[in-house]
């Protein structure tokens, strides 16, 4: 990792480590994502398009798309996706048919009140800067849209944190070395200092215009997801 252990990048340092982590990470990044989430993150995505309700052909992003899975999900829903990320080699990677845009997602070439709605996941912690990222998804959601974020989470109970941060901090780093890029898999739970607790992000959210911002836990806590209106 381009950053030292005591202190994660900022600014373009961080924007350059991740393009060029997930530039790294693409050929093996489905494979890990099913073997390290047991495939809960396929159910969690599910989880929120259905809380996001939407009617049937509706204009959805999917903001830091990846390899597509929101956009594969979204388009077996019956609506219309566009994918955006900032890595080129996840684009290419990506089994969606839509249309995938190569751009950074704090700045979309996307028209203003264009969209049905957005989604996120698991890329907040990767966004350089959060509250640009999130006046943007403002910017192009309709009056009435609606928007799903889903993260990463800590439990509440002890029992169940401890065992997480043992897995989370300790296996994930040793499974992602052995089967793709270990200084990537290294990133991952360091990045989740990039995060800030669930009233901060709902308070962000509320400041650039949107409101009835739920926040849900996941899995015992191991997720969360924020929907919205806009």
């Amino acid at each position: 990792m381009p950053a030292s252990e005591e202190q994660l990048p900022t600014g373009d340092a961080k924007r350059h480590m991740v393009r060029d982590m997930f530039d790294r990470i693409a050929p093996r990044y489905d494979l890990l994502n099913r073997l390290l989430t047991f495939r809960m993150d396929v159910r969690w995505r599910r989880r929120t398009i259905a809380e996001l309700a939407l009617p049937k052909g509706s204009l959805v992003a999917d903001l830091a798309c990846g390899t597509g899975d929101f956009v594969v999900e979204l388009s077996r829903q019956g609506h219309s996706p566009i994918g955006y990320d900032l890595s080129l080699e996840m684009l290419r990677h990506a089994r969606a048919d839509n249309s995938l845009v190569h751009c950074d997602v704090t700045a979309l070439p996307a028209s203003n009140a264009s969209l049905d709605a957005a989604v996120c996941g698991f890329a907040l912690r990767n966004v350089v800067d959060l509250e640009a990222f999130f006046v943007e998804i403002a910017r192009v959601v309709r009056p009435s849209g609606r928007i799903g974020l889903l993260e990463v989470a800590s439990p509440s109970n002890a029992i169940l944190r401890a065992g997480h941060q043992l897995y989370f901090n300790k296996l994930v780093p040793k499974l992602g070395a052995l089967l793709s890029d270990r200084k990537a898999y290294e990133y991952l739970p360091k990045s989740v200092e990039y995060l800030p607790e669930a009233a901060e992000l709902t308070a962000m959210l509320e400041a650039v215009g949107f409101s009835d911002v739920k926040h849900t836990t996941l899995s015992g806590g191991v997720a969360q997801l924020f929907t919205a209106s806009r």
